[in-house]
């Protein structure tokens, strides 16, 4: 899962929110900027070699169900939640 964002501060802001308990899919619903947002901001199964390589590092190095820090990278800033 992953929550797209443009800036640093729209990252923090999604951090603080998830810390206060809200849940991952409704955040991404309602402010991520990727296509994904309409499924809560499920991607899908991939592989390596599909995704930038800072947002797959941080993608694969999650435990299932735990969540990234801000992940930075040429697009923007990425907030991943690791499902499988």
């Amino acid at each position: 899962m992953r929550i797209y964002l443009k800036t640093e501060k729209e990252a923090q802001s999604v951090m603080e929110r998830l810390k206060h308990g809200e849940k991952f899919a409704n955040i991404a619903g309602e402010v991520s900027l990727c296509p994904s947002r309409k499924r809560g901001g499920d991607l899908g199964i991939f592989g390596r070699g599909r995704m930038v390589r800072e947002f797959e590092q941080a993608a694969f190095a999650l435990e299932k169900g735990q969540i990234s820090p801000a992940v930075k990278t040429k697009f923007g800033y990425h907030v991943v939640k690791r499902l499988e």
